[in-house]
């Protein structure tokens, strides 16, 4: 029976590929390279002809897993709702663990990057948040403390 061999990284379309970038690495990713993409190939696997998309390829520090941010060159992106809750349906958030929360979301507060609620404490072990990213991706930055 065929089977996940390990994950690997989740992709965000975003507008605003140097902003998100940016965002990112101030969280702790590192760029793992940046190109631009067309042709076949990922004409074949989004079924979308004569496309033209940038990435960047983020991973974090221990290198397992990714963030793959995507800005179309060609089509034109279609916009998406920049104030999406976690209820609505498709992909809810990006879930980091993070060493100190309170001085991330402080640094994010001073770049103008908000809280979507509270930081709450979940059963003695974990403080979390959500902070509404560039264009409007919600970013779960956990803390384990118990």
């Amino acid at each position: 029976m065929p089977r996940i061999l390990r994950f690997d990284h989740v992709g965000v379309t975003v507008q605003n590929l140097d902003l998100a970038t940016e965002f990112f690495v101030g969280l702790g990713l590192e760029i793992a390279g940046r190109t631009f993409v067309e042709g076949d190939f990922i004409d074949t696997v989004i079924a979308i002809p004569h496309s033209r998309t940038e990435i960047v390829m983020l991973r974090t520090p221990d290198g397992d897993t990714g963030v793959e941010l995507s800005s179309f060159v060609r089509p034109d992106p279609e916009r998406g709702s920049p104030a999406a809750m976690a209820n609505e349906l498709g992909l809810r958030s990006l879930s980091f663990e993070v060493d100190d929360l309170q001085a991330q979301v402080d640094r994010l507060a001073s770049e103008g990057y908000g809280l979507v609620g509270g930081i709450g404490q979940y059963e003695g072990v974990w403080r979390m948040a959500y902070v509404r990213g560039p264009e409007g991706i919600i970013v779960a930055l956990a803390e384990r403390i118990g």
